[in-house]
């Protein structure tokens, strides 16, 4: 966990509650204190965990959050329609560095999916070498044939335009047109082609958990801090 010792504008313009040339008007606006004294002047350096803005503390230096993404919101920065940040309070997007969600999510799947700051974090969690672990809920268009199992545990199936076989998936048959897939990779659309190249079409998905973390308990589109970096 950091703790940073530097001006309390360089502190509010990291975090994105002002820009530095905005730092005056925002003490002026807001009680600002340091060790619970009031300050109005922004040169004056302190510590992150010293600092309170209207008496709550400042938000973490650096974190990672689990979001549950609702359908329809997209994964992007720079797009057109509804962009998950946009579900986030207004000065996280305001945050030096910028944070970036940890892969991405289809505009109509929904479920888990970590957004942070930390660059570090996001390439060890995006790396292909790494075997990270996504649960999905899938809902099919039409029964399974019975198979599937077999097939996706294999680590034998080749997806179109692949040409290595996928890594061993573990499926569990909720009904016949329903499952939970674990994969360990992330394909572009792995999920969906997987079910293609078994003669089915996925009509709804859903990620449960991605590294673990689990949206169980969090309505789509809340969210919440899951590690402080």
């Amino acid at each position: 966990m950091k703790n940073s010792y530097k001006r309390v504008d360089a502190h509010l313009s990291s975090l994105g509650y002002c820009t530095r040339s905005d730092a005056k008007k925002f003490l002026k606006m807001n009680e600002l204190t340091v060790n619970k004294e009031r300050i109005y002047n922004p040169s004056i350096k302190a510590y992150h965990d010293e600092i309170k803005i209207n008496e709550k503390i400042l938000d973490p230096e650096s974190f990672t959050i689990l979001l549950n993404k609702p359908a329809g919101v997209i994964c992007s920065h720079n797009d057109a329609g509804v962009l998950i940040y946009s579900l986030l309070p207004q000065r996280w997007n305001q945050r030096k560095p910028k944070i970036s969600t940890i892969g991405r999510l289809d505009v109509d799947t929904t479920g888990a999916i970590l957004i942070t700051d930390d660059g570090v974090l996001n390439h060890r969690l995006t790396n292909p070498k790494k075997d990270i672990s996504k649960v999905y809920e899938v809902d099919l268009k039409v029964p399974l044939k019975g198979d599937e199992e077999d097939i996706f545990a294999s680590g034998e199936l080749l997806l179109n335009g692949e040409k290595k076989p996928l890594l061993p998936a573990k499926l569990e048959i909720i009904s016949p047109t329903k499952v939970r897939l674990e994969i360990f990779e992330g394909k572009y659309h792995q999920v969906k082609r997987m079910f293609a190249a078994v003669g089915n079409r996925v009509v709804k998905l859903h990620r449960v958990s991605f590294d673990g973390y689990t949206v169980e308990d969090l309505k789509e589109g809340d969210y919440k801090i899951i590690r402080v970096n």
